[in-house]
């Protein structure tokens, strides 16, 4: 067994030589391993230590958002070569004891709306996370790494900024190469490296709760080796992690590689596939339980209706479960931040023109009584 082992009372920026904050084929390996081999992979938290035990919102402001994600690896993987695919098994999980959920302004699902900063600091005690900061909550243990990764192709580097910067031209949200803050610090995967913001056919942040401990991930391969990185480690997550931040924390996690040879190539499979023997394995999904949901449809503030448009169903089910939480006494960032850490936003239906469903399942488990 090998592992990549951190200091985790440093950053990646201090301690480039174990990780990387960018996408790009020339990121030279930590190690190098076998098929069938069990890795374990060392990790830091999201913001790559800027958020601490005593964080406050009025540390928010000098955070350097360029930081993020702190990767560990990658990993050379034996035999790995363009057009295999990669099966990365999850053998075990295990999140650290402290964890944040922070509402920066600016940021997330809401940030048009969302002005006022705040933040939660989880203790993880025994399969909990519990804060001062959450009162009469307690969510339950599913950890799972938010980023699983491969590298991308030089040709896919190129591509994909491309479409990014084309998607920004046409007013979305993109985030192009920018050598600031970058890990490795110079030379082209600095210049050139794909921010680890957006998930991608390589992985990336993809925040996949279902990816936890007993899962199997699939990847295409695009480069020699491989060259497998993983980080943002969540203690748990509500599906949308609707402000940015789950319950994010460290973790250690193992893994084992098993190549499928051309597999990728054969059968044309250009993106990640996600496996599991358990359909709900995150344990509040396990079996029976009450819950409370709101539901969305393609309607907007003003009345009208977008028809079939899945963002105004999505965001009018997470407005009404904020202001649902709001009745039961919490603040609205307690609202907002509370639907990022247990909160599932899921589609019912896309067929029922003009509006299409959302809901926003509340688990009435994590409440203490």
């Amino acid at each position: 067994m090998q592992s990549i082992e951190i200091d985790r009372s440093k950053s990646l920026i201090q301690e480039p030589e174990k990780g990387h904050n960018r996408f790009h084929p020339d990121i030279t390996p930590v190690i190098e391993v076998d098929e069938g081999e069990e890795v374990v992979f060392e990790t830091r938290t999201s913001m790559d230590n800027q958020f601490t035990p005593t964080t406050t919102v009025d540390d928010f402001p000098g955070m350097d958002a360029l930081r993020v994600h702190p990767l560990t690896g990658p990993a050379y993987v034996k035999g790995a070569q363009p057009g295999d695919l990669l099966e990365i098994e999850f053998l075990d999980i295990q999140a650290g004891k402290w964890a944040y959920t922070g509402v920066m302004p600016g940021r997330g699902y809401l940030s048009d709306v969302m002005d006022k900063p705040y933040l939660v600091h989880w203790d993880l005690v025994d399969g909990s996370a519990t804060s001062p900061q959450m009162p009469r909550v307690r969510i339950h243990a599913a950890p799972f790494m938010g980023i699983s990764a491969v590298a991308p192709s030089h040709a896919q580097v190129k591509a994909w900024t491309k479409r990014e910067a084309d998607a920004a031209a046409r007013g979305g949200r993109a985030q192009p190469p920018n050598p600031q803050s970058a890990v490795p610090g110079r030379g082209s995967a600095a210049e050139e490296g794909l921010r680890t913001i957006p998930p991608r056919e390589n992985g990336g942040n993809m925040d996949v709760k279902q990816a936890t401990k007993g899962a199997k991930l699939y990847l295409p391969v695009f480069v020699d080796g491989a060259l497998f990185s993983t980080g943002d480690g969540h203690f748990a997550q509500g599906e949308g992690e609707v402000c940015i931040h789950a319950v994010e924390t460290d973790c250690t996690v193992a893994v084992r590689f098993r190549l499928l040879k051309g597999e990728a190539e054969r059968k044309g499979i250009r993106g990640p596939r996600l496996s599991h023997d358990s359909y709900a394995p995150d344990p509040r999904l396990a079996g029976p339980g009450r819950f409370t949901a709101t539901m969305g449809f393609s309607l907007l503030e003003d009345g009208s209706n977008p028809a079939e448009d899945l963002n105004s169903a999505c965001r009018q089910a997470l407005t009404q479960m904020i202001d649902l939480l709001q009745e039961r006494d919490y603040t609205r960032e307690q609202a907002y931040a509370l639907c990022s850490a247990a909160v599932d936003l899921r589609i019912s239906q896309v067929v029922n023109a003009p509006n299409f469903t959302v809901i926003a399942i509340l688990p009435e488990d994590i409440f203490e009584r």
